[in-house]
């Protein structure tokens, strides 16, 4: 009788531990971006926003086909722009992650054909690629929140 007692008291035991380490907080996963949140993002956005400004040049050199420039911008000032775009994606809610990461991943593979556009002087395909770089660019930048 008492090793029936031993085995009920252990398994009396285990069951409260694995009741209470199961039974932890919910967590809320937001549905809506506070001020906090879009304050936080802003930070994020601004050399996004400054890379998305200097897209003109690139638009420039392609039209003037300075091929060795285009593929030097890519890989200097846009450089980072990976880096930056994936960072803002991870730091929106989950709802919006994929389709930003998608985007981001849409515009890096636009940029990657347009410097094998530059390698090899195509001035119709660095054109379409710049042009599809931009409108997944800009898709993105939609889906980020503003601040009212």
């Amino acid at each position: 009788m008492s090793i029936f007692r031993s085995l009920f008291s252990l398994l009396l035991v285990i069951v409260a531990t694995v009741l209470v380490a199961c039974s932890g907080p919910q967590v809320q996963i937001p549905t809506t971006y506070s001020p906090e949140k879009i304050a936080q993002l802003e930070v994020y956005v601004t050399p996004i926003e400054s890379a998305r400004e200097k897209m003109e040049t690139l638009k420039t050199l392609i039209s003037d086909q300075n091929w060795v420039n285009i593929r030097t911008y890519i890989h200097g000032p846009l450089g980072q722009l990976r880096q930056d775009m994936l960072n803002l994606s991870r730091s929106l809610l989950p709802k919006d992650q994929d389709q930003a990461t998608a985007l981001a991943r849409e515009v890096f593979g636009h940029l990657e054909r347009l410097d094998v556009a530059a390698k090899d002087r195509s001035l119709t395909q660095a054109g379409v690629q710049y042009r599809e770089a931009l409108e997944d660019f800009d898709a993105f930048l939609n889906l980020i929140p503003k601040a009212s």
